[in-house]
């Protein structure tokens, strides 16, 4: 299915309003005040499985403090509630269970390449996470099997001042995760 956009712009305020049909899989984001529904193909939820059961593993082996948590409505600001397909959040900053959405900016956001929405994730999405202040994206590009890693050198750095592109013959690693390592080929079994 294609991502759909609404013809009127809305406001975070007026996206965080709508009602959702129980039993819905789609996807809702605003992005710069577009309404854009998706629905994750299997190649997308078997990448997404592939990230969090790694980094969960992780998370229950280095005793590092943190969470990797399951897509949650982001919100950025008004024109922008992004629903990232994976959020990390440090020690400190990770969501009461009992907190209600929208949830704050994580430390690390993965976005999964759909077809329909791969436009917004390496354009206006990738441009407001660096906007405001996002430490890591991880942008997963389920058609060339690469991982583009953007991330900041240092916390005061204005914007995304490194940028990798990790192939199947590369590991995936983050100077916000101690001793978390993923060879990309993992997420790409042939």
């Amino acid at each position: 299915m294609a991502a759909v956009q609404t013809a009127q712009r809305m406001t975070a305020e007026e996206f965080m309003a709508l009602s959702v049909e129980p039993g819905d899989s789609r996807t809702y984001e605003l992005v710069e005040g577009e309404l854009v529904v998706n629905s994750p193909r299997y190649l997308h939820a078997d990448v997404q499985r592939g990230l969090l059961l790694a980094l969960v593993e992780w998370e229950r082996v280095a005793l590092q403090p943190g969470r990797v948590i399951l897509p949650l409505d982001t919100h950025l600001d008004e024109a922008n509630v992004f629903v990232p397909d994976l959020l990390w959040y440090r020690d400190g900053r990770v969501p009461e269970r009992e907190d209600l959405s929208p949830y704050p900016l994580p430390d690390i956001a993965v976005e999964i390449r759909s077809p329909s929405t791969w436009r917004y994730d390496i354009g206006a999405k990738k441009s407001s996470y660096e906007r405001h202040s996002l430490p890591e994206l991880w942008l997963v590009d389920t058609a060339a099997c690469e991982v583009l890693v953007f991330r900041r050198s240092r916390p005061k750095t204005t914007s995304f001042d490194v940028a990798l592109e990790l192939g199947r013959g590369h590991v995936l690693e983050s100077p916000l995760l101690q001793g978390f390592s993923l060879p990309v080929a993992d997420l790409y079994p042939e």
